[in-house]
């Protein structure tokens, strides 16, 4: 934090300064590689950087596990972990500091992802048992994980869902410009370049619809990068090599990233697996019409069945492409106008960080709890 990377991060980020803005004293523990050191305070709220073994499987519990230590030091009335990973040490508190509350928010199946080999995924599966059982209230994002939840472990759980601002197109093009794109005339992606977000999908079907006229020369941006995952990316540029109308970006983020948003003229969101994609909420509150796989995680955000294909499949999506570009403009400017409103109605984050509160004052008494977030 400032959080620039990652749905949970941007997530944390902006409950917290909210949090803050209501009078809460807030810290947020942040890796000391991963983030700007210097910033020790924003917006209200205290960032507390510790240390971390710096690997792929070592990183992010080794920093929970101070950061539980120092929460408990300084007393915190709510420790609230985010991710079943972080959530495997909530026992820790329960133990030791009983009087301190609990909140861990499930935010996605991460044992599911590709990038995990069988131990890690047995350690986060028993991180979703550990949410379940050490934490006072568990908070889930999306109906698919309330119901996973229940059914799996027969945990009755608080649903708070991910949340957006309410964004406004821009004018300007110099991003653009400088991918050589032209607005209205490309598909977009925004998304860590992982296995499990499915881009090898869309790259697939892509290329197989460049053989036809079905894309009428419009172009496909990708925009992030990886985390832990160089060979899968390397896979992704080498199924694009030579292709010019591929244009990787990279990481992007202020004025570019709602830039590549504001011009672009399909969200495409192939993902395996996902809880409540912060993406696909963006690209709503932007206006695009947004096309994405069938997963429980997509379905809470896009109702109607035209806008969503067989997850994991490149002829399916390739088929739904070839369908909505066959289509009057007209009308997926209409979806992208019924999907911004729908953000509006339901995601928005003054009833996110209601519901929070809500939640924790119902645990601690106190209207002036110290929160703490691993």
């Amino acid at each position: 934090m400032p959080a620039l990377h990652g749905g949970v991060e941007r997530h944390v980020h902006e409950l917290s300064v909210r949090l803050a803005e209501r009078g809460f004293d807030v810290q947020v523990y942040a890796r000391a590689w991963y983030t700007d050191t210097s910033v020790e305070r924003y917006q209200g709220v205290t960032i507390v950087h510790l240390p971390s073994i710096k690997t792929k499987h070592l990183d992010a519990i080794t920093h929970t596990f101070v950061s539980v230590f120092h929460a408990m030091f300084t007393r915190a009335d709510v420790i609230h972990f985010h991710g079943v990973g972080p959530s495997l040490l909530a026992w820790i508190p329960r133990l030791f500091a009983p009087r301190t509350r609990i909140v861990s928010t499930f935010h996605s199946l991460d044992r599911k992802h590709e990038k995990w080999g069988a131990f890690a995924r047995a350690a986060l599966r028993a991180g979703e048992w550990a949410s379940c059982r050490f934490a006072h209230r568990t908070v889930t994002v999306s109906e698919g994980i309330r119901t996973y939840v229940e059914v799996v472990y027969g945990k009755q759980t608080d649903l708070i869902p991910n949340a957006v601002p309410p964004y406004a197109r821009v004018k300007t093009t110099d991003a653009l410009d400088a991918f050589g794109l032209e607005s209205g005339n490309y598909f977009l992606v925004v998304s860590r370049l992982i296995p499990c977000k499915g881009i090898q999908y869309l790259i697939d079907a892509f290329i197989q619809l460049q053989d036809t006229n079905a894309l009428r020369g419009k172009k496909l941006a990708i925009v992030g990068d990886g985390f832990y995952s160089d060979r899968y990316v390397k896979k992704l540029h080498d199924m694009a090599a030579g292709n010019p109308d591929i244009v990787f970006t990279g990481f992007q983020s202020g004025v570019a990233l709602s830039e590549l948003y504001s011009h672009a003229f399909m969200k495409i969101h192939p993902s395996d697996n996902e809880g409540l994609p912060l993406t696909v909420l963006e690209a709503m509150s932007y206006g695009l019409p947004v096309l994405a796989s069938d997963i429980a995680g997509h379905r809470d955000l896009i109702s109607h069945p035209e806008y969503t294909f067989e997850a994991g499949s490149a002829q399916a999506l390739k088929v739904k492409l070839v369908m909505l570009l066959g289509r009057d403009p007209a009308e997926l400017v209409a979806e992208g106008d019924r999907n911004r409103q729908k953000v509006r109605d339901q995601f928005g984050w003054d009833e996110v960080v209601d519901k929070t509160i809500a939640l924790y004052l119902n645990e601690v008494t106190s209207p002036t709890a110290q929160i703490a977030t691993a």
